[in-house]
């Protein structure tokens, strides 16, 4: 028996540090270093001037430390918020990349093919007509990419262009050089006379509805992007900056350096600090689904690969028809533009064998009919999981970065316990009335910003509502939402401001820049140093596993002191 009471109070004098006062700062000084050059405290004190790591008895912080802490706490769940979103991030922003270059690919590629085709079926026209060719497919690009062009515009334009090098080189090939005037004069009619029959608008409707749900596709990417960036870079509450302090470092006042907060209490303070971010979940697993309603219905004339591999077809077709119908054209030109001056047709002849030689065909881009296709399956497969990921962020967090495992000591808010006794509250603002760890106002307005883009786009995805001009740029970009929006309070403290500014879809390559810009982005958030060399960050330390060890035979010694 005396043994036994000579190894208790043994044991309570080696854990006296962690059960009461601490009795030096000497660990808590070493951490707080880790955190950045700062005013130290030489030993324990009163602590009267702290907010909220208040202690009844002596602590190792200053207000000043305390506020350090503060900060230290938010930046700290910013990273792990970072952390946890950045595979999802990484997967959007590789596959608008890599839709981008199919669509740019399948362009080349049905440029290559109407061209060869050209070559093939009509040698004497095909040269003249590559530049109209590759304005087409140039305008086509722009459009799949965001830019505001009329498609009936830009296709009729070609066919216009088309028709006076049909008229001169397969309609009448004897023809020599016209001048500018008559060939404005012949491009002029191409809406009069129809030459090339029902195709303009044939092509101008395959290019619509297809290209829209290619456009949307992508657009609807970007949005998602940006909803991750929002919230990556989304302001705490002062409210909730005071939770995580006092969950993650108020500890550190009692000389707890090594400590993790219970799994309950971290759930109810993070649960409570992303009430606003649970609020998003349901009109993202409804984004998820809808992308992928969206695909089931890309197929026939809302296929993008079958309409424009397609093109070279129908464009053969359009010059025959005005083939068949060459002498009813030649009377309706020459009675308006009458008769074009002539050269021999040998000379144009061996001009054309001339150019021909020059401008040699360039090799079609191989890509199977189903590139675009697979891809998006691939896309959405491995997309879904993801579909419950605002949901699940608040535990997400405790489980990967913040509470304790089963089995050990943790820390209840004011003292190292066994396990958290208070109720554990649902998710979202409704649930957060009753949580006992954070007061929640209400939704955060910037949420509800993306929410209602969300909503927005869900419409459009599910086909409830028609894009107008401009309207899909305007869900993208918003009123310069960007990945430094930041919302609630911010005070000196947090050193925060806002930035916006949005992405210019006129041009071809402003949209391609987009993508390296994201990735960028990405690597500058998740691939920089952590932010405190603090043990307690990196996982389970041996100086818990020394408490739990500890507390094992002292237990039952505290016990027998009380019966005696």
């Amino acid at each position: 028996m005396a043994v036994l009471w000579t190894c208790c109070v043994f044991l309570a004098c080696c854990c006296g540090s962690a059960l009461g006062s601490p009795k030096n700062c000497d660990k808590v000084r070493e951490v707080f270093m880790s955190l950045g050059p700062s005013q130290l405290l030489l030993g324990p004190t009163t602590g009267k001037d702290l907010q909220v790591c208040m202690s009844k008895n002596s602590t190792c912080c200053t207000k000043k430390m305390e506020e350090k802490y503060q900060v230290a706490a938010r930046r700290q769940i910013q990273t792990h918020l970072q952390a946890s979103s950045s595979g999802l991030k990484l997967l959007i922003s590789r596959y608008v990349a890599a839709f981008q270059e199919t669509f740019e690919v399948l362009i080349r590629q049905a440029e290559n093919h109407t061209n060869a085709i050209f070559h093939m079926s009509y040698p004497n026209m095909a040269d003249h007509a590559v530049s109209t060719v590759g304005e087409l497919f140039t305008d086509v690009g722009l459009f799949l990419l965001g830019s505001e062009l009329s498609v009936d515009e830009f296709v009729q334009r070609f066919f216009d262009a088309l028709f006076p090098l049909v008229y001169k080189h397969l309609i009448n090939p004897g023809l020599g050089d016209v001048s500018p005037g008559y060939a404005e004069c012949v491009r002029s009619l191409s809406r009069d006379v129809r030459p090339f029959g029902a195709a303009p608008g044939l092509l101008a409707d395959q290019i619509t509805s297809s290209g829209v749900s290619g456009k949307l596709l992508l657009q609807a990417l970007h949005l998602s992007i940006e909803v991750i960036n929002t919230t990556d870079h989304l302001q705490l509450s002062r409210e909730c900056r005071r939770a995580l302090l006092k969950m993650q470092f108020c500890p550190h006042c009692q000389g707890l350096t090594q400590s993790k907060p219970c799994r309950g209490y971290c759930l109810n303070v993070m649960r409570g600090c992303l009430a606003s971010m649970a609020e998003i979940d349901t009109h993202w697993r409804e984004f998820v689904s809808s992308l992928e309603g969206l695909s089931a219905r890309m197929h026939g004339t809302l296929d993008l690969e079958q309409v424009l591999l397609g093109v070279h077809t129908l464009l053969h077709h359009a010059v025959g028809h005005a083939l068949e119908n060459g002498a009813p054209l030649s009377k309706q030109v020459q009675k308006v533009c009458g008769p074009p001056g002539r050269k021999p047709a040998e000379s144009v002849s061996v001009r054309h064998s001339s150019r021909r030689a020059s401008l040699p065909l360039q090799a079609p881009v191989k890509v199977t009919g189903e590139a675009f296709t697979s891809k998006r399956r691939d896309f959405l497969r491995t997309l879904r999981p993801y579909s419950t990921f605002y949901g699940s962020l608040a535990d997400q967090l405790c489980d990967r970065y913040l509470s304790s495992g089963d089995g050990w000591l943790c820390w209840n808010g004011t003292s190292m316990v066994e396990s958290y006794t208070v109720r554990v509250v649902g998710s979202g603002v409704r649930a957060q009335s009753a949580n006992p760890e954070v007061k929640v106002k209400g939704t955060d307005p910037v949420i509800n910003q993306i929410i209602d883009k969300l909503k927005h786009i869900n419409q459009l995805l599910q086909g409830k509502s028609i894009p107008k001009l401009g309207s899909l740029d305007q869900i993208e970009t918003g009123s310069g939402d960007g990945e430094g929006r930041y919302s609630g309070e911010c005070d000196d403290e947090d050193g925060c401001a806002g930035s916006g500014g949005g992405e210019s879809k006129s041009k071809v390559s402003k949209v391609f820049k987009l993508v390296p810009d994201v990735i960028s982005d990405y690597k500058h958030h998740n691939h920089h140093p952590p932010f405190a060399k603090d043990p307690e960050i990196g996982g389970r330390s041996n100086s818990v596993r020394l408490i739990g060890t500890i507390w094992v035979p002292v237990l039952p010694c505290l016990h027998m002191l009380l019966v005696w």
